[in-house]
């Protein structure tokens, strides 16, 4: 008897309903109780492309663009102490992160035109944009596109391609720019090992990384934090190359750009603020302030979340 209740107990739960599997893109923040507390994940349509954006706080708003190879995610060391005086959106560029479609173009004129679009669907009045690496390059276009809509301009760790520096020359800065512009071979070679790509890559442009003249380096990303960027890059290695391969149009961009007058601030990698502002310098007319980070390479958030924090409230709200 007691066999026969057991096996249609075991019959009753196999036939259960199970709870259905969470999305995808809530995987890295379903647990964690600072976003649950005061975050959420949002979607919006956008010419075409249907824009991820996590956004929390109160205050005068600050649109966040990540780079090559981080979605939205590099930003969250630093969200939630600026959501305590600013209302936060961290983007996934178009066909990036948990952004699905693909923009008309990755050169990033018309990347900061999708962004645009994303800010007045939310009504956002004049945002300061912070944009890191490639998504730099975006917030420059943002602010030069749209200089009534951009109230400050963040401006972290990369070199500006325009009048200062050439595409060509660009592409000798470093081999991953080089790799990342050749059409299709990337993806090819990439494509079954992209964790292990991503794995090896971050600790080359860490503090005391090879990028940095060091041999040796840590990397900044715990094994949470590769998985979730493997998990987003999988599907999206070719959109993500296509940030390189707009390198020359990217150029001209530059150099047609009207200059961008709101207040800026330069961050850098630990003893390089003064050369990206050099490279910035020709089409930003207001740099207010441009800080080298200390102890950090080029992941800045990561490296060192304490001073980026600090240094982007002050200027916030100077």
């Amino acid at each position: 008897m007691k066999r026969l209740v057991l096996a249609l107990l075991l019959a009753i739960t196999a036939c259960a309903p199970s709870e259905p599997e969470a999305p995808a893109h809530t995987t890295v923040t379903r647990d964690d109780p600072a976003f649950q507390n005061g975050f959420r994940h949002e979607f919006a349509d956008v010419d075409g492309v249907r824009m991820h954006y996590v956004t929390g706080g109160s205050g005068t708003p600050v649109v966040l663009l990540h780079g090559w190879p981080q979605t939205w995610y590099g930003w969250w060391p630093i969200m939630p102490e600026l959501a305590e005086h600013h209302t936060v959106y961290a983007l996934d560029l178009p066909g990036l992160g948990d952004s699905t479609g693909a923009a008309t173009s990755y050169d990033k004129a018309t990347l900061a035109r999708y962004v645009h679009g994303l800010t007045e669907k939310l009504g956002l009045r004049q945002p300061s944009v912070v944009g890191h690496d490639l998504g730099a390059a975006v917030a420059f276009q943002y602010a030069s596109q749209f200089p009534a809509d951009t109230a400050r301009l963040g401006y972290l760790d990369l070199p500006l391609p325009g009048p200062a520096i050439d595409a060509r020359t660009y592409r000798r800065l470093s081999w991953h720019i080089a790799f990342h512009s050749q059409p299709e071979v990337p993806e090819t070679l990439v494509d079954d090992d992209v964790r292990d790509y991503l794995r090896l890559f971050y600790p080359q442009v860490s503090y005391g990384g090879t990028a940095f003249g060091g041999t040796s380096a840590a990397s900044p990303f715990t094994d949470a934090e590769i998985d979730e960027y493997a998990r987003t890059y999988r599907t999206s290695l070719k959109n993500g190359f296509e940030l390189y391969r707009a390198l020359d149009q990217d150029v001209r961009d530059t150099e047609a750009a009207a200059p961008v007058q709101a207040p800026t601030l330069v961050m850098a990698a630990e003893g390089q603020a003064e050369a990206i502002r050099g490279t910035v310098a020709p089409r930003v007319t207001n740099v207010v302030r441009a800080v080298g980070v200390p102890r950090a390479g080029h992941w800045l958030v990561e490296e060192n979340p304490e001073f980026v924090t600090a240094e982007l409230l002050r200027f916030l709200s100077s």
